[in-house]
């Protein structure tokens, strides 16, 4: 992750307004391995200074983007890496040899205050453990301790990517935004759900569902 790769997942995902949802993969065997810590120790203060805020802003809108993001790690998920994943609504890893964690501390930086609301988020009660002890998880202990939602064979992860996606992608786009900003505790307020509950868009979808699953 460098300040050309965040700047490019901002652009990215400000342009991406009509996604229905997004699926974040890496390829090989390295989902991302986290920030380039040899460009950043060999470019010094002045790179820092353009690279936090871009990386901070390329967590802010992955973790706010207002569909849903499906992250299908294919292997490692280290530093950046993992933070990329744990932003996510719904995270796949595929099983093997691949790690996540957050190292940062190890290494010797402080997290952007994001990254800990990130960390938060996907690992609630384990997020201090893994911060201090910057321990990195196999695919199952990451399951265990949050990071990671399923865990599946590698072959499989896409398809299972794109099926999650998809049924992510039901929901209709409104409440599933304003479900997401009260997940990460930045509630849009009760005004915007009345708006949608009033919907009469939304009163035909709750007739489908009533029909599916009640069948009167």
């Amino acid at each position: 992750m460098d300040v050309e790769l965040c700047e490019a997942i901002s652009a990215e995902l400000r342009a991406t307004t009509d996604a229905r949802a997004v699926i974040l993969t890496g390829t090989g065997s390295i989902f991302s391995a986290g920030v380039d810590l040899f460009r950043m120790t060999n470019e010094g203060a002045p790179y820092v200074e353009r690279f936090f805020p871009a990386l901070r802003d390329a967590f802010v809108d992955l973790f706010h983007f207002p569909r849903p993001v499906i992250a299908a790690v294919n292997g490692h998920a280290i530093a950046g890496g993992c933070l990329l994943a744990a932003a996510c609504d719904y995270r796949l890893m595929a099983a093997g040899p691949g790690t996540i964690g957050v190292p940062e501390l190890i290494v010797g930086v402080p997290f952007p205050n994001i990254a800990i609301d990130i960390l938060r988020y996907a690992a609630g009660a384990n997020a201090p453990k893994l911060a201090y002890s910057g321990q990195t998880l196999t695919p199952n202990g990451a399951r265990d301790h949050g990071l990671i939602d399923e865990v599946v064979e590698a072959d499989q992860l896409l398809s299972r990517a794109d099926e999650v996606a998809r049924r992510f992608a039901a929901i209709p786009p409104e409440s599933f935004r304003l479900t997401k900003l009260q997940l990460r505790n930045a509630p849009a307020g009760d005004d915007a759900a009345v708006k949608v509950w009033s919907d009469p868009a939304i009163h035909q979808h709750i007739r489908d569902y009533l029909a599916r699953t009640i069948k009167r």
